[in-house]
């Protein structure tokens, strides 16, 4: 069956190489572009990589030439190459905040090990020289270091994106928005193949998490070491943010997005992609790695409020240590709830005055809490009440507070509650999760989450 897909897939793709090979008005193979007058921009070509069937036989011609705005292409490939492409919003930007994110995120040792490259693939010649000026201004060191490059495809390298067919029955407007993104893609996939051993796709309005590809890093080893086929492996459920390929099918994906360009979405596209590679299903991490920072779409600068349930930004609780008299499953220790991080406490069936105690090492005036349990609908708290204590007592087995007042209870295995120092105005020295009933079902808590009046940490529902 795979090599039957693999067939199938090949075929299509040569169809679709053949026909846009044909529009030599598209696709110019080994001829430099003229620079448009006053664009900061030189051309260049693309570093090959020999690495992927699709390349080494010279199979499904895909020839681009890009114009080289800032930084220069290193010759040694890195751990992972980072892609985002960028177009003028009718609403400010946050392009290069994005980029900030990415580099203050990471150490010294991460960001040698990658490469963040940007595509301008806005055709507005002034909009593209402000940018690439700003960018260079932002980040000299980086593009200097070989860190950061940022590119640009001339207009007449694209297929028609306008007066396409109405698939979805999507405005005329939306098709060609969405199309001309699935070939931005391609072209900025295309050009990153050689860059490093793994491709990290984002969008330009997200900010990262701390130590991001460390954390990508580990996630690969372990997967590779299950020794499963996986084409895509996702560090963030929006869109098409987070999504890391093995940089040895970014040739195939990159003729994939431009055959089927004008078809559908792009994430939509590299569900059916990760399909055809014969993954079996999506594999999400948690938490997520990055998150939307948008408010305006780059579509007619209209309002988008996605966020990113699972991400978590600098999160850390405040010191504290953590008791229950619940069994806990293998190594699903209480802490670890408590803890900043991707494991969880799994408690055994709970009786009625069980509890989950934290008791924090300085009293805290915490301002909001969130509780979730659970996983896929299946092992939450069903009854239980939420308490903060004070005046701290040590037991023979454990630490726990004097006396508590309930805050609210957990409804639908979930607790959330904001502006407490309103209500609560003195700090207290405990949290404790009381069951209040007897459940036959094991229980999780993925994570306790408070904020602090002397502290920026928020709860992430």
């Amino acid at each position: 069956m795979r090599i039957f897909w693999k067939n199938i897939l090949a075929v299509l793709l040569l169809v679709g190489g053949l026909y846009f090979m044909s529009q030599s008005n598209f696709l110019i193979a080994g001829r430099s572009q003229k620079a448009i007058a006053n664009e900061l921009t030189w051309s260049v070509e693309r570093l090959v990589s020999k690495e992927s069937w699709v390349e080494q036989g010279e199979y499904l011609p895909l020839n681009v030439s890009y114009q080289l705005l800032a930084g220069a292409p290193s010759t040694q490939q890195r751990f992972l190459s980072v892609g985002l492409s960028s177009v003028k919003r009718a609403k400010g930007s946050y392009l290069i905040p994005t980029l900030q994110s990415l580099f203050s995120q990471s150490s010294p040792e991460e960001r040698s090990s990658m490469v963040v490259v940007v595509l301008l693939a806005d055709f507005d010649v002034s909009w593209r020289a402000s940018t690439a000026t700003e960018i260079k201004t932002a980040f000299a060191s980086e593009l200097e270091q070989g860190q950061l490059l940022v590119l640009h495809v001339p207009q007449e390298m694209y297929p028609p994106y306008t007066g396409l067919k109405r698939n979805y029955n999507d405005p005329p407007e939306r098709v060609s928005f969405r199309s001309k993104q699935n070939l931005d893609y391609s072209f900025l996939i295309l050009y990153s193949a050689s860059l490093g051993q793994y491709y990290l796709q984002i969008e330009d309005d997200v900010f990262s998490a701390k130590n991001f590809l460390s954390t990508i890093k580990r996630r690969v080893a372990e997967q590779e070491a299950k020794k499963t086929t996986w084409a895509m492996l996702e560090f963030s459920a929006l869109g098409f943010i987070g999504k890391l390929y093995k940089s040895v099918h970014l040739p195939l994906l990159a003729r994939f997005l431009f055959l089927f360009y004008q078809e559908m979405p792009c994430d939509w596209l590299m569900g059916r992609f990760r399909d055809l590679m014969t993954q079996k299903g999506p594999i999400l991490f948690k938490p997520s790695l990055f998150q939307h920072m948008g408010t305006f779409s780059s579509f007619q600068g209209k309002y988008n409020k996605l966020k990113d349930k699972d991400f978590e930004e600098h999160y850390t609780n405040p010191s504290a240590e953590v008791y229950t008299d619940m069994s806990a499953y293998k190594k699903h220790l209480a802490q670890l709830a408590w803890d900043a991080g991707e494991d969880f406490f799994w408690g055994r069936s709970p009786e009625k005055g069980n509890h989950l105690t934290v008791v924090f090492r300085d009293p805290t005036l915490v301002t909001g809490i969130l509780i979730e349990t659970g996983s896929g609908g299946k092992d939450l708290l069903e009854s239980a009440q939420v308490e903060i204590g004070h005046d701290v007592i040590t037991t023979e087995k454990d630490k726990s507070c004097k006396e508590f007042q309930t805050v609210g209870k957990l409804k639908n295995g979930l607790f959330e509650i904001q502006e407490m120092d309103k209500k609560y105005t003195s700090a207290s020295s405990c949290l404790r999760i009381q069951v209040t009933a007897v459940q036959k079902d094991w229980l999780i808590i993925t994570k306790i989450r408070i904020s602090t009046k002397l502290s920026t940490n928020t709860p992430h529902a």
